[in-house]
């Protein structure tokens, strides 16, 4: 790998230079799928092409640029009402999860996707910085990102990764492991691919806090759509159809199987949230700002960014070296012998995390779902809680005194809104012996961006000037002098 340019240049990087100045349109109009990297050869008939080059891994500056386009950028601003129209507070907690922004939005600021790098040296994990640590870093750091020079991004960079395996991931070039062009052109040497993984433990729960404290007859009964529910019998639904066709007396719903609240009168129960119907609980959708800002920022560089489907979801988080798989690696848990029949991903294992690294708050990381609660609720109200502490929250205030009015003012989650929580996840983990059950606890959507350098014989043979002009240009802005 190239080293990083010499802080003590007079002037910065002409590719950082370039960059900051490639417009936003143009990276949007221009951003295209560009496969080949430098050093494949293709073979399509009279459209063959057979590279005499070596592959030509990403610099250690490129890699940082891509890694903290992801990244932090600062603090979130907390602009939504604490009170009702009506002068009454606002009974949803604190929603959300995190002080600290990223460059895509987060559901609840949960920012639950991680991003694994892949090169030619290993496996890393891009770590999500946290509390103290993530404030420590982003005051030694200029606000804006045109202010940064290369130590910056550098810095910054080394401040996330954390090398989990040596050698780039590996698996059989055939399917099911990957399906057609990829088998030859994805996760090859030289490239930089980056993989997103979503804890979906912490903001299943946080979801559920906050449904479960909007206010008295809003909050819903929750039930599980897998196990049997009323009307369950022929005259019964009868019933209910004579019901919903306002021909009949109103019918109680009383789930079988599920997590019944509304004879206490705290739920709703014409309010039903089947679990299955939540999924991801919108956690997913932050994976796929985050990888398109990443792929507008490569085609900015001159990159050549391809997203495309990732080995398949099965075995990418797996890692067996006796059957030639060599993914990520993470624990999978089993769901219990005797748990009642449900459909994937509930029948199958769980992936839950990687042991000191990444780990989902799910058994065996606590050992108790009573206790993955507590510690959502710690994350947020404990001693180092991010709405306890002022001083995390005063840095998106002009006057630090608001931050500190915010906090008063701010509602927590009632303690029955807690308790029904703690009750939904026990009967998950109980019921099917893994949590959460709808959803592994740790998604991965199939797919991955791959950045490489291209093999610009290739495409000058065949392409239109027009769609790799600024490929054409990346050696002239970010390898002069490159030996």
């Amino acid at each position: 790998m190239k080293s990083p340019i010499d802080k003590s240049a007079s002037s910065r990087n002409p590719g950082l230079e370039a960059m900051l100045k490639y417009p936003l349109v143009q990276a949007i109009c221009e951003r295209r799928t560009r496969r080949v990297a430098q050093g494949c050869s293709v073979l399509a008939g009279p459209l063959s092409h057979h590279s005499t080059k070596n592959p030509e891994p990403l610099s250690l500056l490129e890699e940082a640029i891509l890694i903290c386009s992801t990244g932090l950028t600062g603090v979130v601003m907390l602009d939504g009402p604490l009170k009702k129209p009506s002068g009454a507070p606002e009974d949803l907690g604190s929603m959300f999860s995190n002080i600290l922004a990223r460059s895509g939005p987060s559901a609840d600021n949960s920012q639950a996707t991680s991003l694994f790098m892949i090169n030619d040296e290993g496996i890393w994990l891009l770590k999500r910085l946290r509390g103290v640590e993530a404030m420590e870093l982003l005051d030694s750091l200029p606000r804006s990102w045109s202010d940064w020079v290369e130590e910056d991004w550098l810095r910054a960079a080394a401040a996330v990764k954390v090398k989990i395996h040596d050698s780039r991931m590996e698996f059989p070039r055939e399917f099911p492991y990957y399906i057609g062009w990829n088998k030859q052109l994805s996760n090859v040497p030289g490239s930089t691919i980056f993989l997103p993984v979503v804890d979906c433990t912490r903001q299943y729960i946080n979801i559920l806090l906050i449904i479960l404290s909007e206010p008295e007859g809003q909050r819903p009964l929750v039930v599980d759509d897998w196990q049997r529910f009323r009307p369950r019998s022929w005259n019964d639904w009868k019933a209910w159809i004579a019901q919903h066709l306002g021909l009949g007396p109103k019918i109680p719903y009383q789930p079988i199987g599920g997590i019944d609240r509304a004879t206490d009168g705290f739920v709703n129960q014409d309010i039903v949230v089947p679990l299955g119907a939540g999924y991801a609980l919108r956690t997913d959708y932050e994976i796929y700002f985050l990888l398109q800002n990443i792929m507008l920022i490569g085609q900015a560089m001159g990159l050549g960014p391809w997203g495309h489907g990732s080995i398949w979801p099965q075995f990418v988080l797996q890692r067996e070296p006796k059957k030639g798989w060599y993914g990520l690696g993470f624990r999978h848990t089993l769901p219990r012998p005797d748990a009642p029949w449900a459909p994937i991903p509930a029948s199958q294992h769980n992936p839950v995390g990687i042991d000191g690294v990444l780990e989902g708050l799910c058994p065996p990381y606590v050992s108790s779902m009573d206790e993955a609660v507590d510690r959502v609720i710690e994350e947020k109200y404990g001693p180092n809680g991010i709405f306890t502490d002022p001083t995390q929250i005063s840095r998106a205030y002009q006057n630090a005194k608001d931050a500190e009015t915010f906090l008063k003012l701010e509602n927590r989650h009632p303690p029955e809104a807690i308790c029904y929580a703690k009750d939904i996840c026990n009967y998950i983990y109980e019921t099917y012996g893994r949590f959460p059950a709808h959803i592994d606890a740790f998604y991965t959507p199939g797919f991955w961006v791959q950045f490489h350098h291209l093999e610009m014989e290739y495409y000058e043979r065949f392409f239109d000037p027009y769609l790799w002009r600024n490929q054409a240009a990346h050696d002239q802005h970010w390898h002069q002098g490159d030996g």
